[in-house]
């Protein structure tokens, strides 16, 4: 347990392959956690399901990067079962300002109905967490952060653990040595979230996965 968490250690944390969770929301402190199998989402193995491919043209959503890291967070640690407290959320929101941390946003007219968010190091992106108030929203929230992390040069898409709804989308497990071979080589890569500049539109989003998956 610590009480002692700061960006720098948590970074250095997820650099060595192990990560920070709470008990609950209202805990005080954290422990860390070095699965013995590892949640990946292969990049060029994500896959976009009909109904989703139906819900990414017909533009019902606006999807934004950076634009609420906050709200994000906030989300995703308000559901009844959360393993982020405060000092999570602290210490996120100091990445994010630093220029670590990034959110992908879901909006349905002005209000915020889904998201993702996550930590970028080297080329590895570490999905901390993800919610939704509508269907397909993190779905969706997810197939432009995959589409962003390859135009960024990203090779490895860290998810954690594994559940039935990553599973659906492309996810699997790889034992704790290859997680952290592929983690040493993505720490090498010289990746950028930003590379790709303004969202994507929808069509070149799908044309892009079609060419990978």
């Amino acid at each position: 347990m610590t009480t002692t968490l700061t960006p720098e250690l948590l970074l250095s944390a997820y650099a060595n392959g192990v990560f920070p969770m709470a008990e609950h929301r209202d805990d005080d402190d954290v422990f860390w956690v070095d699965p013995r199998h590892r949640g990946i989402l292969p990049l060029d193995a994500f896959h976009i399901s009909r109904s989703l491919r139906k819900t990414i043209r017909s533009n019902r959503f606006r999807v934004t990067f950076d634009q609420d890291f906050d709200g994000v967070v906030t989300g995703c640690a308000t559901r009844d079962e959360t393993w982020i407290n405060d000092m999570l959320t602290d210490l996120y929101g100091q990445l994010h300002r630093g220029g670590v941390a990034h959110s992908v946003e879901v909006w349905d007219g002005e209000t915020l109905v889904g998201g993702v968010f996550g930590i970028a190091l080297g080329g590895a992106f570490f999905g901390e967490s993800m919610f939704s108030t509508r269907t397909d929203a993190s779905k969706l929230a997810l197939a432009y952060l995959v589409d962003r992390l390859r135009v960024g040069g990203f090779t490895l898409f860290d998810t954690q653990f594994i559940t039935p709804h990553l599973a659906s989308l492309g996810g699997l497990e790889i034992s704790r040595a290859a997680y952290r071979a592929s983690l040493s080589a993505a720490l090498k890569e010289d990746a950028a979230f930003d590379r790709q500049g303004s969202v994507t539109d929808p069509y070149s989003l799908l044309q892009r996965n079609a060419q990978t998956s």
